[in-house]
């Protein structure tokens, strides 16, 4: 299968744009993490340490895509 530049520009954006999204959870997070100590931010930051962890699994998912479209098109394999 030939892997086109189209192709590859496609995943390498899917990926930039997850990464981007994993940041955007880091932070959320980091902001919570940054908060008042009370009872009530324990649920909210268990929630964002899932979503952080559910878009840096996306963003792996991604990447491995791009790596592996790039892979084929420059070594054959």
């Amino acid at each position: 299968m030939t892997i086109e530049v189209s192709d590859l520009d496609k995943m390498q954006a899917a990926y930039k744009e997850a990464v981007d999204a994993w940041v955007d959870t880091i932070h959320q997070e980091e902001a919570l993490a940054s908060g008042n100590h009370s009872e009530a931010e324990i649920d909210s930051w268990e929630a964002a340490d899932f979503r952080e962890e559910d878009a840096r699994e996306k963003a792996k998912e991604a990447k491995k895509n791009y790596e592996g479209a790039l892979r084929e098109k420059f070594f054959k394999f």
